[in-house]
C-alpha cells in the first residue's frame, strides 16, 4: 500500500493562490486506507480551506469529490463533466494518481495536496510500516524476504555491519538490525549459505535507466 500524508496547509494555500474555483479530488484507493486522501479527508480539507480563505479574506470557492481510484483512467470519466467548472484541481491521490489526473486534463492546473511517502503494509489502525522503496532492483530473494534497502539504515547488500548490537541497529537502539533478522530468517529456512555469497555494489544509475519507459510508451503484459 502507498502511504501519503497531507501537505502543510500553507503549502496547499500557496498552490491554489490566484485560482478562484478549486476542486479537491480524493481517491478511494491507498490514500483512503491510510486516512490521507479519501472521501472523509476531502471533506475535512474542504472545510479547513474554506475557513482559511475566509479568514484571509480571499475569494475562493472550494468543492470536493472522490473517485474510486485516481491511478486508473476508467474511474476518472465522472470528472469529465465537471472539471471545466474549476480553475484548478487539488489532488489528494499519490504521485501516480496526480500525474494521471494532470495527463487527462492538461489545460487545467493539477496540484498535489499530499506527499507520497513510501510503499508499506498496514500493521494496525494508524500504524503503517515502510517495506519497499520501489528501487527497481528487488533483492528479496537472497535476503529471506526482508528488504535490506529499506530496513537497513546503511542499505547494505552484504551484512551485517560492525555496528549491530544484540539485534539492534547502531543508528538507534530501538530499531531492529535488518541483517540480524535476515540471518535468523535464512537460518530458519536452511539457507545461511546465501549470506556467504558476496553481492557486488549496485549500479543504481543503470538500475534506474533500465526501469524507465520512454515518454508516450506503455508497458504491456506478455504471455
Amino acid at each position: 500500500m502507498i502511504k501519503a500524508t497531507l501537505k502543510p496547509m500553507e503549502e496547499i494555500l500557496a498552490q491554489i493562490n490566484g485560482y478562484k474555483r478549486v476542486l479537491i479530488v480524493g481517491c478511494g484507493g491507498c490514500v483512503s486506507v491510510c486516512l490521507a486522501g479519501g472521501q472523509q479527508e476531502v471533506e475535512l480539507l474542504n472545510n479547513e480551506l474554506e475557513e482559511q480563505v475566509k479568514a484571509q479574506g480571499l475569494d475562493h470557492e472550494i468543492s470536493g469529490c472522490t473517485v474510486e481510484r485516481q491511478c486508473n483512467a476508467q474511474f476518472l470519466s465522472g470528472l469529465d463533466r465537471i472539471y471545466r467548472d474549476y480553475n484548478c484541481l487539488l489532488s489528494m491521490a499519490c504521485g501516480a494518481g496526480n500525474q494521471l489526473l494532470a495527463e487527462r486534463y492538461p489545460l487545467t492546473p493539477v496540484f498535489p495536496a499530499v506527499n507520497t511517502m513510501f510503499i508499506g503494509i498496514d500493521r494496525g489502525p494508524g500504524w503503517y510500516e515502510e517495506k519497499c522503496r520501489a528501487c527497481g532492483n528487488c533483492v528479496l530473494g537472497f535476503s529471506g524476504g526482508i528488504c535490506p534497502v529499506t530496513r537497513c539504515a546503511k542499505g547494505l547488500y552484504n551484512g551485517p555491519c560492525g555496528g549491530t548490537d544484540n539485534g539492534k541497529c547502531e543508528v538507534d537502539k530501538n530499531v531492529p538490525c535488518a541483517w540480524y533478522d535476515i540471518y535468523h530468517r535464512l537460518k530458519q529456512q536452511g539457507r545461511l549459505s546465501d549470506m556467504l555469497e558476496i553481492k557486488p555494489p549496485v549500479q543504481w544509475k543503470n538500475t534506474v535507466q533500465q526501469t524507465l519507459v520512454q515518454p508516450g510508451c506503455s508497458i504491456e503484459a506478455v504471455d
